[in-house]
């Protein structure tokens, strides 16, 4: 299979066509920051210990021209100890590397990971539906795992081996400097073939990640999503789709293998013949007595010692363009900003009743009401940033009046917008234009932990997590104790919790599947009920319970809703009962607001939505 030559685009961002691994690689200078005291000294620790080496070949041209040339023992034995005791010094150096960058490495994994964890908790739920779960699973695990092993070895090694060419050369040069440029000639083609080799392996690398990380989304959209893929028979298909991705992965991974091979054998080749070069040309000239014995023995083991530093330049290589990449993915998601109204909000809101389709609320005769209690929508517009701009926004022009311990009931076709105005209040969407407020608190004036204590929601899409029901539930409210989970579960009908194995403690296993549908709903709907909240916000929260059960919730349901501020979309007449009032949301605009009875007389499309009925194509407005 065929790798393009440019890496994929991916959600929130591509990665550059020429972009400098070195300035990628510096935005990691924060979180190194702290253990570079650590960092820098097994850096200098690794510079001793390759230097020491680099007095081998020295030691030997003593033995060479000196006690084996006189037939000293002593001499030899003495050379041998001091041979000795630089290795074991060398050794020892390397060892103290490791121990100094492990535990501080491993930390500095450990705080991106939690910064990444962390960011992705404050980023809007617009960025989550644009990324795949895959991509980002693959940027906390593999890529992170990538950076750390670059700053454990790479990152040290390219200085080590970097001064120590230097080092050796210099070494080489001083004595013998004709030899010496023997070895210095090849290093002009090695710069220019890792330069090359840098643009190409970059590209190669990006993508390779990528679809590492696609490759990780279908793997988890099947475990997830395994009975649908049984009850629907797609286990093939699936199947295939991950086998395809594999084929891609396992391609582009042997694409770059071939890369890397190509200039290691090309780096590896160079040194060789130079090496080779050297050795012909200091044989002749020690037989023409130009040159002791014990220098041209210095001289090719110093070269010898110099080997691995130049061969190791395409793995070191490798390593931090991957590094880089990593280090550019990483950023792709650490770089976006958790959007704020005041960022996405168009210049100036629109003014209530301004385009002439005002709410009928009637809130205009409310007299001395406190217009600024309860929850209110003004002029309160939204679409999604990555719309088309000749699409209309999803919301235009809302206003809405939710009175202080007031039930608001909304009610719309599919599609008009329901679900989206509801996630505007705890801010999970931000608003494009107009503004929503808290008790006359504008909510993007409020920290988002207080705005999120004071507003409880539940969806009609309930999401349980690997942890205990009573853990779950107790999410909703982190102060609250055994008194307030019970009361909650007892509001839910979800005392089928204490017939588990272990009651509240039963492990309900990852997104609760080991319950039913109603079950999970009762259970989020227990959970956004028991801080007892000022402001209750549910998305059709009784769907998927049956009839009996739904008016056991219902009539819990009431009490809660007598002592809080509520927004409840609502599908069926049972639930719209709930409320005081109803709001009719059409094509993203409230058309009628009143009760129910009222909107029944009035309203054709709220007597067809609560009838079941299609709404006829072309029925005008009321």
């Amino acid at each position: 299979m065929a790798v393009t030559s440019e890496p994929r685009a991916q959600e929130g961002g591509a990665a550059p066509r020429h972009r400098s691994a070195t300035r990628s690689l510096l935005r990691l200078w924060p979180y190194v920051r702290p253990v570079r005291v650590r960092l820098f000294g097994a850096a200098g620790v690794a510079v001793v210990a390759s230097c020491l080496g680099l007095v081998i070949p020295l030691v030997l041209k003593w033995m060479v021209d000196g006690p084996v040339a006189h037939r000293d023992p002593g001499g030899v034995w003495l050379g041998g100890a001091l041979l000795l005791a630089l290795g074991t010094a060398e050794a020892g150096l390397f060892g103290l590397r490791r121990w100094l960058v492990g535990r501080p490495l491993a930390s500095v994994e450990a705080a991106m990971r939690a910064d990444l964890y962390r960011h992705l908790q404050r980023l809007p739920v617009s960025f989550h539906d644009r990324w795949a779960s895959g991509q980002l699973l693959s940027r906390a695990t593999t890529d992170l795992m990538l950076l750390r092993m670059f700053l454990a070895f790479p990152l040290t090694f390219l200085v080590v081996n970097g001064v120590t060419i230097l080092a050796g050369f210099a070494i080489l040069l001083s004595q013998e400097w004709t030899l010496g440029l023997v070895l210095v000639i090849p290093a002009v083609p090695l710069v220019i073939l890792c330069s090359l080799f840098e643009t190409r392996y970059a590209t190669v690398a990006r993508t390779v990640q990528d679809q590492t990380g696609d490759l990780t989304t279908v793997v988890e959209e099947g475990v997830l999503g395994v009975r649908i893929v049984k009850g629907f028979g797609r286990h093939r298909s699936q199947a295939r789709a991950f086998r395809v991705l594999s084929e891609q992965v396992r391609s582009t991974e042997l694409h770059k293998a071939r890369l890397l091979a190509t200039l290691w054998a090309l780096i590896m080749t160079l040194p060789e013949l130079a090496i080779g070069a050297a050795l012909v040309l200091g044989t002749m000239r020690v037989a023409d007595g130009d040159l002791s014995a014990g220098t041209l023995v210095a001289f090719l083991s110093t070269a010898l010692t110099l080997r691995w530093p130049v061969e190791s330049l395409g793995f070191l290589l490798a390593m931090s363009q991957d590094a880089a990449t990593a280090t550019d993915r990483y950023f792709d998601v650490m770089d976006a900003e958790p959007a704020t109204a005041a960022d996405r909000r168009l210049a100036g809101s629109p003014r209530r009743g301004e385009d002439g389709e005002g709410s009928e609320d009637g809130e205009g005769s409310e007299g001395g009401q406190d217009r600024e209690g309860g929850l209110r929508f003004e002029g309160v517009e939204f679409a999604y940033a990555d719309a088309p701009p000749e699409e209309p926004p999803v919301l235009r022009g809302v206003d809405l009046h939710i009175r202080p311990g007031e039930t608001m009931a909304l009610v719309g076709a599919t599609g008009s917008g329901k679900t989206t105005l509801t996630a505007l209040v705890p801010r999970l969407q931000e608003i494009t234009r107009g503004r929503i407020t808290l008790d006359g608190r504008d909510i993007t004036a409020l920290p988002r932990e207080e705005l999120r204590s004071l507003v409880a929601v539940a969806f009609e899409e309930p999401t349980l997590f690997s942890a205990t029901a009573g853990e779950n539930v107790l999410m909703g409210a982190g102060d609250a104790g055994r008194e307030e989970l019970l009361r909650a579960l007892k509001v839910a009908q979800a005392d089928f919790v204490h017939a588990l194995p272990q009651g509240t403690d039963t492990e309900v296993g990852e997104q609760g599947l080991s319950l039913s549908g109603g079950q999970r709903q009762r259970l989020a709907l227990a959970r956004a009920v028991v801080g007892s909240p000022r402001f209750l916000v549910l998305d059709d929260p009784l769907s998927a319970l049956d009839v009996h059960t739904e008016a056991l919730v219902e009539a819990a349901l009431r009490q809660v809703l007598a002592a809080t501020t509520a927004l409840v979309v609502a599908h069926r007449p049972s639930t719209v009962l709930l409320a005081d009032r109803v709001a009719l949301l059409s094509e993203g605009r409230i058309t009628a607001v009143g009760t129910h009875q009222r909107l029944l007389r009035e309203s054709a499309e709220y007597r067809a939505l609560m009838s079941g009925q299609e709404r006829e194509e072309g029925e005008s407005r009321p």
